[in-house]
């Protein structure tokens, strides 16, 4: 057996010892492989689908300090405190700490007392900090949310170029390791090049994650949906983001005037205000948090049922790592993003407040122009994100997306495609779909008049579909590759070569009955016939609902003793095994997945003494 070998059963060991799983996932073992090889590793993993442990089971093992570059001070946070709880030794430096508190964690770390220490990308632009880290035997270099570094990710930060001279200022290179949740190629390159990754390891696994439906939602009514969904699902937490601060305060105002215990988060709030919130969602003591982007990214909560986006996203990395904060305990969750056409203006309104120009602009507009794409894609929505991030998949359809469980009748709307798209080639593929839907409509606006489109055979031809409905059709036509639009803040809508085959009568165009047309028909029946995805947490959940709740208590009374997040204890889903097995010897509960040796002596014995008491 070689040593490798033995490295991997002593990485798994640890693994069932510390947090308490009896095997790695399958991307998590490959990344760990790696590391444990000694190889500069590039990890791609979904939000909720383990990076940390790829970087911690390793530096238990490691002979020397894992340095963790984290960009937030609350994600910091939640990381040690979940480390310390399972009873490995780390630390944070930040801006929280006094002189005092950063010394002795820099003694400590120097003293080999510490496997893990946390700090920001920021701190390494320190001089006295470079100079201290010289000091220490650092064994590997951990960078998360690496996808910061590249100013073609959607968080660039300065802050992370200093990572690699940092690294190679060091008296002995330790191991480079980089791990995001999202990443497109071209980020890729520019994680592997500005971090200085040495022929590194790169692993792409599992962006789709089997435990999230995912849906887009159009036409809703939104304060409506938002008000209905918070109420029938008031006992499970849920994120709901919105694009603007004034949406959230309203979103906010309303679920409370409901009697929905609710927090709101947003830049716009006193620093009190924002870390009450959070506080109070992270402790469970209110259930809905009403946020824009700002508040996410360093929450660690494994128990968020639902995340909602009331508006529809400036781009899908943004998406996925916001919709990806449901269900990080594996548990089924929802993801629903509810759309309207007033989202595209709103953000590139937030674009052009951005004083970028040039090509980073271009880009922005770009993605955007994408996001729309997946909003009126009729395809599995899982393979619309694995194919934006490049990961390769079979082209099995998920089977619990909103399109997969679309059930609408796909429709022969081959003489309105023509109509479309022979419409566009009289305009000359000079005008916007906007445009395009009034002279279709029959508008006699000015724009329409001023450029004599109501002299066009294809004039008011579609008179009985409001201009919403033409503006539906023009935009579901795009997202099937029959047109295109060009990129910026005006985008120009253009026939595509299958577009010439239909209107030369070589193709036909079978598309979805449109959303208007279906939706009085729906209102009748009493609800939406497409929109099934609520039952998909229902259908999942056969455990013991009143035990479940009772293990609930048991384990916030011991997060208010120890001061930490109750999922740090133990997450929903290891609660949800232990009702459903109702474990009554030692050796079962620590078959339980999530427990663990260290939180056993810690926690469990509590646990077992309940299901002992119920016999």
């Amino acid at each position: 057996m070689n040593t490798q070998t033995i490295t991997m059963e002593q990485a798994q060991q640890l693994l069932q010892k510390y947090y308490g799983y009896p095997d790695f996932r399958e991307g998590q073992r490959r990344i760990v492989s790696s590391m444990l090889q000694g190889t500069d590793t590039l990890g791609i993993m979904p939000t909720g689908g383990g990076k940390s442990i790829c970087y911690q089971i390793p530096a238990l093992i490691y002979e020397g300090l894992t340095l963790v570059i984290s960009p937030l001070i609350s994600l910091m946070k939640d990381q040690v405190d979940a480390l310390t709880t399972a009873g490995i030794s780390a630390a944070y430096i930040n801006s929280t700490l006094s002189g005092k508190e950063v010394n002795e964690r820099i003694r400590a770390a120097r003293q080999g007392a510490l496997k893990l220490l946390y700090v920001a990308p920021e701190r390494l632009e320190l001089d006295w900090f470079r100079e201290e880290m010289a000091s220490v035997r650092i064994a590997c270099v951990a960078v998360d949310e690496a996808h910061c570094v590249s100013q073609w990710g959607h968080d660039f930060r300065t802050s992370y170029l200093a990572v690699a001279p940092f690294v190679n200022s060091l008296p002995s290179r330790p191991i480079l390791a980089a791990f995001t949740a999202t990443a497109t190629p071209e980020v890729q390159e520019d994680m592997v090049a500005l971090l200085q990754l040495r022929q590194p390891s790169v692993f792409i696994t599992g962006l789709g994650r089997d435990n999230l439906a995912m849906s887009v939602l159009r036409g809703e009514d939104k304060r409506d949906y938002i008000l209905n969904y918070a109420a029938t699902h008031a006992h499970q937490p849920g994120i709901i983001y919105a694009a603007t601060r004034k949406d959230v305060d309203d979103l906010y105002e309303r679920l409370r005037q409901s009697g929905i215990p609710a927090g709101r988060y947003h830049a716009g709030l006193s620093d009190q205000e924002r870390d009450s919130s959070q506080e109070a969602f992270l402790y469970d003591d209110i259930r809905v948090m009403v946020a824009t982007n700002a508040f996410g990214m360093g929450i660690d909560k494994s128990n968020v049922r639902y995340v909602i986006h009331y508006n529809m996203p400036k781009n899908m990395e943004a998406y996925v790592q916001e919709a990806g904060r449901a269900g990080r305990d594996g548990e089924p969750s929802e993801c629903i993003l509810l759309f309207s056409p007033q989202d595209i203006m709103t953000q590139k309104f937030l674009i052009e407040q951005n004083p970028q120009e040039g090509e980073r602009k271009h880009n922005d507009y770009r993605k955007l122009q994408q996001m729309v794409e997946y909003c009126y894609s009729p395809n599995c929505l899982r393979w619309g994100m694995l194919d934006y991030f490049g990961e390769s998949h079979d082209r099995t359809p998920c089977g619990i997306c909103s399109s997969c469980r679309d059930e609408r009748e796909l429709v022969d709307m081959t003489r309105d495609a023509q109509i479309v798209f022979s419409c566009i080639h009289r305009m000359r593929e000079r005008f916007g779909v906007s445009l395009v839907a009034s002279v279709l409509k029959g508008s006699r606006n000015k724009k329409v008049l001023q450029y004599g489109f109501d002299t066009l055979p294809t004039y008011g031809m579609m008179p009985r579909r409001s201009e919403r409905e033409i503006a539906e059709l023009i935009n579901a036509l795009i997202a099937e590759g029959y047109l295109a639009l060009s990129e910026g803040q005006y985008p120009i809508v253009r026939l595509q070569q299958p577009a010439g085959e239909v209107l030369k009568g070589q193709r036909q165009v079978m598309l979805r009955a449109l959303e208007e047309t279906t939706r009085g028909q729906n209102a009748a029946a009493g609800g939406s016939s497409r929109r099934r995805s609520n039952s998909y947490i229902d259908e999942n959940s056969a455990v013991n609902e009143t035990v479940f709740e009772q293990l609930r208590l048991i384990r916030r009374e011991l997060a208010e003793r120890e001061h930490v997040p109750s999922y740090i204890i133990f997450n929903d889903a290891t609660l949800r095994e232990m009702s459903a097995v109702c474990p009554a010897t030692e050796s079962e509960m620590l078959r339980i997945k999530g427990v663990g040796e260290v939180k056993y002596r810690k926690y469990g014995k509590l646990f077992l003494e309940f299901f002992q008491n119920m016999e």
